[in-house]
């Protein structure tokens, strides 16, 4: 019998898993997704085939999801993650995994509004997920054994590279993959204005520095690469990039990076304890 696995809550972060999983040979007949509008629903239903419903017209649609759902993905911001719990908690089957791509949202709080012993699996997934080279790091809640880890994985690899990690990770992990792709068009940024100050037009500037940002980071892609190995055949002895690096490493740009990503990962730890007293 093929597996059924239900979407609550599609936005681009999840049409983007769910376009992963698809490509990778899961059939479209296998999956119902859940979203408000109508509209959405029918999108998803024309450009994916699968069933789609709205629960602005069917208040039921959730609960009507779930009855016989092998995996169901939580896709819903983390505010709503909880309620969203309580109300599919009965309906679901008892070895149904739950999958939540909240941030910040525990796997104790998840637990905690599902019925004792529901098996659950915590994700944190990055945007590249939209082009199928995303990072998704999981964490198995305590009823959860190595086959709903497996389907977990099953969900996600599509979609790019999954890794298995304790969830006391979570937190960093999402400081530096799920934050990450910020912080490289960030530099994107900073590249194209430093190129405008040179006098090079907004729009020659915005190419240089996009093109040079993600050709750099296709040849992280490549077998065995290394960061530090790439950046050193670059750096030729006396040279132009080796000026730019020796000024990087005088304002201290690794603690710059480090601080940043502190401060997102003590966020997404404020962010767990905002949803506890709720």
């Amino acid at each position: 019998m093929m597996k059924k696995i239900v979407f609550l809550g599609c936005g681009s972060m999840g049409e983007a898993i769910l376009a992963g999983m698809l490509a990778a040979g899961v059939s479209p007949l296998s999956v119902v997704v859940t979203v408000r509008r109508p509209e959405r629903a029918h999108e998803l239903a024309t450009r994916h085939g699968v069933t789609a419903l709205a629960s602005n017209e069917e208040s039921e649609a959730n609960m009507e999801a779930v009855a016989g759902a092998s995996v169901v993905i939580l896709g819903v911001k983390p505010v709503g993650i909880m309620d969203l719990c309580r109300e599919i908690a009965d309906a679901l089957e008892s070895n149904a995994v739950v999958i939540s791509v909240a941030a910040a949202v525990s796997l104790a709080q998840l637990e905690g509004a599902l019925r004792p012993g529901q098996p659950v699996v915590r994700s944190m997934p990055n945007t590249p997920l939209k082009v199928g080279r995303g990072v998704v790091a999981l964490s198995a809640g305590t009823s959860a054994d190595e086959h709903h880890l497996a389907a977990a994985h099953e969900i996600f690899d599509g979609s790019g590279v999954v890794l298995d990690i304790p969830e006391e990770q979570q937190n960093a992990v999402s400081a530096i993959s799920g934050s990450g792709p910020a912080y490289a068009f960030y530099l994107a940024e900073a590249m194209a204005a430093a190129a405008e100050d040179f006098g090079i037009s907004p729009q020659i500037a915005l190419i240089l520095a996009r093109e040079t940002v993600a050709g750099a980071g296709i040849m992280l892609t490549e077998p065995g690469a290394n960061p530090t190995e790439l950046r050193r055949a670059v750096t030729s002895p006396n040279g132009t990039t080796e000026q730019a690096i020796a000024s990087f490493d005088r304002d201290d740009l690794p603690g710059i990076v480090r601080t940043g990503a502190r401060a997102a990962a003590a966020r997404a730890a404020a962010i767990t304890e905002e949803l506890s007293a709720k």
